[in-house]
């Protein structure tokens, strides 16, 4: 998915700092907190027993490193894509009953980016391409990205760090020259192993210990992490 409005960020090459990549869910958009309970319930519907506990380290994760969450948890090796299914099922239709939930500041922090002259893409876990783009579209931030990436179109999902590789690529940044935000350990991780500079806005829970060597910061919403993008640029 491409908007291709490149052409009007100019003023880039002067910048220390040329992009900013972002996750979508729990990052952008505040939806973790549902995408949480779908999965718990399909996982009842279907008679797995998972807590809501296990069910937090499968945020962001790549779905190759989720059927293997899921094995470990279930023990069943059709577990992931069983309970996916039945999540999709259950979820996507609710959402589209109600006004997809953005994060505080969300249009603010992209419009400022924009203003800035940055590269703006998201690199999401999401794999199901007509709902990202109902995302998207219904909550009017597609505008603001010039490129739009989803796991589905790299060989591995977060916490690798294909699919930030592969926002590079597309923007043609290098990784270095980069910001990624981030909500969850996995997308850390991820965008920290391809070389980015990482900025963490927590959602559901607070970094442990273990994770801070992967960010530099850690802001409280999009705005200030947009402040502190902007800064670290001049």
């Amino acid at each position: 998915m491409i908007n291709n409005n490149k052409e009007v960020n100019g003023s880039v090459k002067n910048k220390k700092i040329k992009a900013v990549i972002s996750d979508m869910d729990g990052t952008l958009l505040d939806t973790e907190r549902i995408y949480q309970k779908y999965w718990k319930m399909a996982a009842d519907d279907l008679g797995y027993n998972i807590s809501a506990e296990q069910l937090l380290d499968i945020r962001s994760l790549g779905h190759s490193f989720s059927k293997e969450k899921f094995f470990e948890f279930t023990g069943d090796p059709e577990a992931s894509e069983k309970i996916r299914t039945r999540r999709r099922e259950l979820m996507d239709p609710y959402m589209k009953t109600i006004d997809v939930p953005l994060k505080p500041h969300v249009k603010e922090a992209l419009a400022k980016l924009k203003e800035e002259g940055f590269y703006l893409a998201i690199a999401t876990a999401t794999t199901n391409l007509e709902i990202l783009e109902y995302y998207l579209e219904s909550t009017g931030i597609k505008c603001y990205f010039d490129e739009i990436i989803s796991a589905v179109m790299v060989k591995e999902g977060k916490p690798s760090p294909d699919i930030y590789l592969y926002a590079c690529e597309q923007l043609g940044i290098d990784p270095k020259d980069g910001f990624a935000v981030e909500d969850s350990p996995n997308g850390v991780i991820s965008a920290s192993r391809a070389g980015l500079r990482v900025i963490m806005v927590p959602d559901i829970t607070e970094p442990d210990e273990s994770l801070k060597k992967y960010y530099e910061y850690r802001a409280d919403d999009l705005y200030k992490a947009a402040e502190y993008i902007i800064k670290a640029s001049e």
